[in-house]
């Protein structure tokens, strides 16, 4: 891994990320849930933040922009598609442009669901994506504006990363996740371990994100809507993967 990532706290169950490239000392801000908790991140080590990739839209992933603008002097990227709602963009992206951080070249990836507009980026180079609220561990974000075939089909685009990415989600959730998955794939030997280690992370109050996407083909039943198991306890065997997930999401939105 060429970058170094650091993850870091916000709010009460958000994260952000920080990224840094020690060969150019470029510095990448990913998401502002809040200023505090990065600007403090950022001064222990004696970063400086050079830019700030934003996912998407909601107030929760942008609200501390200003304020860690105003004491770092940082280029702001985010979805083309969403500049009339994102702060003030120094610069759009779309699908399958490039980003870089010092010596290091991200892709955009577009992964319309929880909102139309939300993007990833994907550094192969260091095996890391910035997923936000689209892939998450154990879950995925609510389907807020866009529709159920949109988010399944951009899960897939993640899926289809290599398994030992890491996969850098923007929210503490995974507990509540894994209570759910059990109820949707209970007999999946690696969900049961996971969830368990989940539970005592947890009870040490230990972060469950970032996780790596080898355990998200394995555990989480948003990407395991195919799997003859998972069909099958939802009667639905030999359904069209697509309407499997739409199910399991609209489980989830009633758990």
């Amino acid at each position: 891994m060429t970058l170094q990532v650091e993850t870091i706290p916000c709010l009460d169950d958000n994260y952000a990320y920080i990224a840094h490239d020690f060969g150019t000392g470029e510095t990448a801000v990913v998401d502002v849930p809040e200023a505090a908790s990065i600007l403090a991140a950022l001064d222990a080590r004696g970063w400086r933040a050079t830019q700030v990739f934003l996912t998407h839209h909601h107030a929760d992933h942008v609200q501390g922009l200003d304020e860690l603008l105003a004491a770092h002097d940082a280029r702001v990227t985010g979805a083309a598609a969403d500049a009339h709602r994102l702060p003030p963009l120094d610069h759009t992206v779309s699908e399958g442009d490039t980003v870089t951080i010092g010596s290091e070249t991200g892709t955009v990836i577009e992964v319309p669901g929880h909102t139309l507009g939300h993007i990833a980026f994907y550094f192969a180079q260091s095996g890391v994506a910035f997923t936000a609220d689209s892939l998450m561990a154990l879950g995925c974000g609510r389907v807020f504006e866009g529709t159920m075939a949109q988010m399944w089909n951009s899960l897939q685009k993640l899926a289809a990363l290599p398994p030992d990415t890491l996969i850098c989600s923007g929210h503490e959730y995974t507990a509540a996740n894994a209570r759910f998955a059990l109820t949707i794939d209970p007999g999946n030997p690696a969900l049961i371990s996971r969830s368990e280690t989940i539970e005592a992370a947890r009870a040490q109050g230990q972060p469950t994100v970032p996780s790596v996407l080898s355990d998200e083909l394995a555990t989480n039943p948003f990407l395991r809507a195919a799997d003859p198991d998972v069909q099958a306890h939802l009667g639905m065997n030999g359904a069209d993967p697509a309407e499997v997930f739409a199910e399991i999401r609209s489980r989830k939105d009633r758990f």
